[in-house]
């Protein structure tokens, strides 16, 4: 059974998708959700991993911000691109992810996925907002590992 089958309903997958959707609607940054169940070391490392495998390095604008949760070992992460990274005040994730295992702690998943995405694209649309040329470049659907 894949992770996500056993962490979100059909219909929390489905509005996962479109929360990233609607939070890309405002910023040309590209937003992704990577769950899996086990991270045997550094959340961040991983998340590193997962975010060249899934060429998230590769957007034309350098604004792709990767939200990586292993949830059995309860460890996550996120992580913004160079350029990204280059504007938002360092403390920026910890506040999100602080958010995050608020919800989760409640056993909130959804609602703190959920929390995380818009914020990111509250924040991204800051620094990059939407261009009128702008294209989705990164699949919006729920990765896993």
């Amino acid at each position: 059974m894949l992770f996500s089958k056993e962490l979100f309903t059909e219909e929390e997958k489905k509005a996962i998708v479109q929360a990233i959707s609607e939070a890309e609607a405002m910023t040309s940054g590209e937003i992704r959700l990577h769950v899996e169940a086990r991270c045997a070391g550094n959340p961040v490392k991983r998340a590193v991993e997962v975010f060249h495998q899934l060429e998230m390095n590769k957007t034309a604008a350098s604004n792709g911000v990767l939200i990586y949760i292993a949830y059995a070992d309860h460890k996550l992460a996120i992580i913004g691109d160079k350029a990204i990274n280059e504007v938002v005040p360092a403390a920026f994730w910890d506040g999100v992810k602080e958010a995050m295992r608020g919800h989760f702690k409640q056993g909130e998943f959804f609602q703190g996925v959920v929390f995380a995405i818009k914020e990111t694209g509250f924040h991204l649309k800051q620094y990059f907002p939407v261009q009128y040329n702008d294209i989705n470049e990164l699949p919006n659907e729920i990765s896993e590992g």
